[in-house]
């Protein structure tokens, strides 16, 4: 009998989702001092598991349990299963777990699947760098900010008339990504976190659902089930909710207040992929990438007069991609995702940039708070249509630098792309300069986008420092609305 061929898989961090419940008369009856005291540690407990002060990475977070099933759940991810064991016992020292009885747990483990990417499976170290960041995004995950949690485990049926291991690799992969197409309605409302547990607990799957209205979680998983993956070939566990609470607010759940106590939750979650499991909105990605660390260049810059890095107060991570697609095409699939992205506070503008020649391709742009957020969402932007690499950017050896938010007053269009003519007939000259572009906001004809590539960063710092440079950014001043704003992208 032919053997199925299993997806290749990538483990990340552990997870541990520690379901407690409290003793509500030893908690009523017992001495006020003890009372304080139990308050006291588990307050330092959980910050200090939140704080992740017991490991060199990882992410923990405290939820107030609905229902009759648990009061509380904490939630931690730790590189090592060693990480998440001292972090149970370490509990079971605290006073307060003697106010309390473990109700359920689940052990899984963060993965990723040949059914999201194999390419990056087979490329390995030389994956594309996109691909590479959104599934280190999946493999390592922030746990959301947001208000709402659902919690249930997963395994695909083996009955003899749906076996999920008995379908072909292709069959397997079809089904997932149809799956995966309904949740990307749900980006920006509905974050996940798939995890593994074959052999670690009693499902296949743990999944855990994060929103800020536990009706986008409803209508997704509602409408998921009318989906073959899930009507077919999904088995599912008891579901558990909860709303997130911050460790400061214990004295206040345990007195039977409402928390958070400054209800003041806002969502810093990001666009969700899938797997196996039927993940909730499969992509992945082939972005340039984001931002580095390059003070030094902004600082030198920064002497010059241009702002370098901070537009919006924060340094923002980008995501650049190129697509031959037809423009108005790919706006409307850009400007459909763009109202999800909407929800979260981390995103800071999405937008498609026409090139001003039939030659060149279209960048859709998209700058977000957080490097994590960003890689997140280059999964989505992946999926656009005729997505391709920038041209002149065959090779892993070059630097970029994009000079956004180029904002022109509106009487001096003209003159502003009359003078990047002329400074890119001189660049075509300079050493090192592989290829600029000047694109135009399809929404806005004045906020222009000036993508350029360089063989090294030294190469594009020399073009910083000559004349010609020195003269635009003074021509600018008359210009712009606002002062040049660069991102890098290393």
């Amino acid at each position: 009998m032919e053997r199925r061929q299993p997806p290749q898989t990538e483990e990340g961090w552990y997870v541990l989702h520690d379901f407690r419940s409290i003793d509500w008369d030893a908690w009523r009856n017992a001495p006020e001092r003890r009372r304080e005291r139990a308050i006291e540690e588990g307050r330092e407990y959980l910050s200090t598991a939140e704080s992740v002060a017991d490991a060199d990475e990882g992410d923990s977070a405290t939820f107030a349990v609905l229902g009759h099933k648990a009061d509380l759940l904490v939630l931690h991810l730790r590189p090592t299963l060693g990480d998440i064991d001292a972090l149970e016992r370490r509990f079971e020292h605290t006073a307060l777990a003697e106010f309390t009885e473990r109700a359920d747990s689940y052990l899984s483990v963060t993965e990723v699947s040949g059914y999201m990417s194999q390419e990056y499976f087979e490329e390995g170290e030389t994956a594309d760098t996109g691909i590479a960041n959104y599934i280190e995004s999946r493999l390592k995950p922030e746990i959301p900010d947001t208000d709402f949690l659902s919690f249930y485990p997963m395994s695909k049926r083996r009955g003899p008339d749906h076996n999920w291991y008995e379908l072909p690799f292709d069959e397997r992969a079809d089904y997932l990504s149809n799956h995966g197409e309904i949740g990307k309605d749900y980006a920006g409302r509905v974050t996940q976190i798939i995890s593994g547990s074959v052999g670690l607990d009693d499902y296949e799957w743990g999944i855990t659902l994060f929103g800020d209205d536990p009706t986008d979680v409803k209508e997704l998983l509602y409408e998921m089930r009318f989906d073959p993956s899930s009507s077919r070939f999904a088995e599912f566990g008891r579901f558990l909710s909860a709303r997130r609470m911050s460790p400061a607010d214990l004295s206040a759940f345990l007195a039977g207040e409402r928390v958070p106590q400054d209800d003041a939750d806002s969502a810093h979650g990001h666009p969700h992929g899938h797997g196996e499991s039927g993940d909730h909105g499969h992509a992945h990605g082939d972005s340039d990438g984001h931002h580095g660390d390059d003070d030094d260049v902004r600082s030198e810059l920064d002497d010059m007069g241009v702002y370098a890095g901070q537009p919006h107060g924060e340094d923002v991570h980008a995501v650049v991609l190129y697509s031959e697609a037809d423009t108005d095409d790919l706006f409307e699939e850009v400007d459909g995702l763009r109202t999800n992205f909407d929800h979260y506070d981390t995103h800071v503008k999405t937008a498609v940039y026409e090139p001003r020649d039939d030659d060149s391709e279209a960048a859709v742009v998209s700058l977000w708070d957080t490097e994590r957020a960003a890689n997140t969402a280059a999964g989505f932007l992946a999926d656009l249509p005729e997505v391709v690499r920038q041209a002149g950017d065959d090779e892993d050896d070059s630097w970029g630098t994009m000079g956004m938010f180029y904002t022109v007053k509106p009487d001096h269009r003209g003159d502003f792309t009359g003078v990047f003519d002329d400074a890119e007939a001189l660049l075509a000259d300079m050493d090192g300069h592989r290829k600029t572009d000047l694109l135009v906001n399809r929404e806005d004809e004045n906020d222009m986008f000036i993508a350029s590539r360089w063989d090294s960063r030294e190469d594009a710092m020399q073009f910083f420092r000559s004349d010609a440079f020195s003269d635009a950014v003074e021509f600018g001043r008359d210009v712009l609305d606002d002062r040049p704003r660069h991102v890098f992208l290393a």
